[in-house]
């Protein structure tokens, strides 16, 4: 289990509720990846992300889906891709921790949505 953190802590870190505009292959990722493209609406714009979700969800099964991201964690570089936010969720529970499969919403909800 990881250290307790306050509430002050997690109240840090932004996450947002987004659209995947667009899905494409990362055959330079070092593990299997998308690279994916997501709107967030007027207040954050639309973001670009890479996630390890090959194994589980396929282009088609993401392309429209919302999804949960951090939105305020600096961009990171991956191979040629910067990914500007971080997509959540949880892993698969197999031995191989690069088959991850992305947290969306059970309804709509407007983009760019706070969660807590």
């Amino acid at each position: 289990m990881k250290p307790q953190i306050s509430y002050k802590d997690f109240d840090k870190v932004d996450i947002r509720v987004g659209r995947v505009i667009k899905v494409e292959d990362f055959p330079e990722a070092r593990k299997p990846a998308y690279k994916l493209t997501i709107d967030f609406g007027q207040e954050i714009g639309i973001k670009r992300s890479s996630g390890q979700f090959i194994k589980n969800q396929t282009k088609e099964e993401l392309l429209g889906k919302q999804v949960v991201c951090v939105v305020n964690f600096p961009p990171k570089q991956i191979g040629p891709f910067t990914s500007e936010v971080l997509t959540l969720g949880p892993d698969d529970g197999t031995e191989d921790s690069s088959n991850w499969i992305a947290l969306t919403t059970l309804k709509d909800v407007p983009l760019g949505r706070g969660v807590k």
